[in-house]
């Protein structure tokens, strides 16, 4: 397999020109090779003029002697990844692996497990994700929360109702990152997520995806046990012996994956009575922030007048002499804000897309970084009680509501009276209110310093009429459960997992810390 790199061409080229530039490159006949598109990325540095950026695979007779005459810095020899798990584990189990959450940490370890004969038990406090889908719905259009079946509770995660983003900052060279992308397309997602740079599915595709998965993986003998919340673990002499769940009913196994998820609050609570060691963590906190799609389009495109693009996403960081960074998360191109509470009397906001992006807002977290010092350092759950403070506080502010502010107006430190040039594009109801005071006086100046210094990498972007949601605390997990190595917590027997433990930071990572924790459990225990 011969690799190509840094293969340009402009926006709106056609498949021959491509395979012309390959040959070219190579110096051989059009018809005398085939190729795949592995990688593509958009290079609007020299707007308008606008290039795709290719990374290819080739196949052809002769690799050696045909990468020998490209002679090229961009041409080598490639090779094919593909994640082959292997199972070395002696010991015999006696009782199936239960996990805990249908997240995507929790679903791939079980597809990784019921594929080499494990028949994994998955425990989901939530519901199936079409009833999840309807409870959510239901939310959002009268405000009456289930505080086991919203936006963070239920199969699929808390990323089923996001943008469905797959790009990932994991340096993984064993193909785990290409498997889980793979595994995606063949239920039922768009095979351009295996090349495209920033890959997404969005929340509507994504649900029919994660119910394909689950067909598969009780085929597989994985069993589900949705509406089941596991209450607390059975330790004896440090070591697991089952897991209790609210109903009373006991589970015996010696194998636990725990991946519940940035929001199982109540685990984290369990987890810390039984004196599994865990730590405070660093995360960040602030608004979803709008503005008009076609702004951000403008923004990053130039006055392109070719063929018509994807809506544009942006990314935007900054560092400040306080030590606080101030950074987008999440961005959702031609999405929604929406209500992401799942706590009673607590409010909370996240970003979503539908696959087609097709929204006339864009949105994104404009979060400032918070470390255990500003939440009091206290114990290991500090800064879930600092995200709980926060969404009490948003929650009496909007009176259930999403409480909103326009940018100018929160500069002002005044309340706002109604929109400017574009109206908010929400899921779940909004209501006007003054969010200053929610963070510290220090984190509200780095965000508004932000602010300021994003405007001048896309001019407007703090525009007086931006619209401010509040408040997107849950951009991480406040917590990590401590692991060792071997992928062991500090009770045998309890392996931590995922995004919720502290591992993971959106839905690829956390599926391939999925498929690593897998791998713990089959490098010590063979198959049932």
């Amino acid at each position: 397999m011969i690799k190509i790199n840094q293969l340009r061409l402009p926006v709106g080229h056609s498949e021959q020109e491509l395979t012309y530039k390959i040959a070219k490159i190579l110096k051989i006949k059009p018809d005398a090779f085939t190729f795949e598109i592995t990688r593509r990325s958009l290079d609007a540095r020299k707007k308008p003029d606008l290039l795709y950026v290719y990374t290819v695979q080739v196949k052809v007779d002769n690799e050696a002697a045909v990468c020998k005459k490209a002679h090229s810095p961009s041409v080598s020899i490639g090779k094919e990844m593909c994640y082959r798990p292997e199972i070395t584990g002696t010991q015999k189990l006696l009782y199936r692996p239960v996990i805990v959450g249908a997240g995507p940490a929790g679903l791939f370890a079980a597809l990784q497990l019921a594929k080499a004969g494990y028949r994994p038990i998955v425990a989901e406090r939530g519901k199936p994700v079409e009833e999840r889908r309807a409870d959510v719905m239901h939310f959002w259009e009268t405000g009456v929360l289930n505080p086991a079946s919203n936006v963070a509770f239920g199969e699929g995660g808390a990323g089923a109702f996001s943008d469905g983003k797959l790009n990932t900052g994991v340096k993984d060279t064993d193909g785990r990152s290409r498997f889980v992308l793979e595994t995606f397309v063949r239920h039922g997602a768009s095979p351009e997520i295996l090349c495209d740079s920033k890959p997404h599915i969005g929340t509507d595709v994504l649900a029919q995806v994660i119910r394909n998965m689950r067909t598969e993986l009780t085929g597989l003998g994985c069993e589900f046990l949705f509406e089941t919340k596991i209450k607390e673990p059975v330790i004896e002499n440090g070591t697991l012996r089952a897991v209790l769940t609210d109903s009373g009913q006991e589970i015996r196994t010696e194998v636990l994956i725990l991946a519940p998820g940035h929001s199982a609050r109540d685990t984290f609570l369990s987890l810390q009575k039984h004196k599994v060691s865990m730590t405070a963590k660093n995360f960040a906190v602030g608004f979803r922030v709008e503005h008009p799609q076609k702004m951000i389009n403008d923004a990053m495109y130039g006055d392109w007048k070719g063929k018509k693009l994807p809506p544009s996403p942006y990314k935007v960081t900054s560092n400040f002499p306080n030590g606080r960074g101030v950074y987008s998360f999440c961005m959702c191109p031609g999405g929604y804000v929406v209500n992401a509470s799942s706590g009673m009397q607590k409010t909370c906001v996240n970003g979503m897309s539908y696959s087609r992006r097709d929204g006339s807002n864009a949105n994104s977290a404009i979060i400032v970084s918070v470390t255990p010092e500003d939440f009091g350092n206290t114990d290991a759950l500090c800064g879930m009680r600092y995200q709980e403070k926060l969404e009490k506080e948003c929650y009496r502010l909007g009176n259930g509501r999403i409480p909103q502010q326009l940018f100018g107006d929160y500069r002002q430190n005044v309340i706002s009276s109604d929109y400017g040039a574009f109206q908010s594009a929400t899921k779940g109801e909004c209501v006007f209110a003054n969010l200053r005071g929610l963070m510290s006086q220090q984190m509200e100046q780095s965000f508004l310093l932000g602010m300021e210094h994003f405007s001048r990498i896309i001019p407007g972007f703090d525009r007086a009429d931006a619209i401010l949601s509040g408040m997107e605390t849950r951009t991480s997990s406040p917590v990590r459960i401590v692991r060792d190595e071997n992928g062991e917590s500090t009770i045998k027997g309890i392996y931590p997992c995922g995004e919720g433990a502290g591992y993971a930071g959106g839905i690829m990572s956390a599926a391939i810390d999925g498929l690593k924790t897998a791998s713990a459990v089959m490098k010590r225990y063979c198959p049932l």
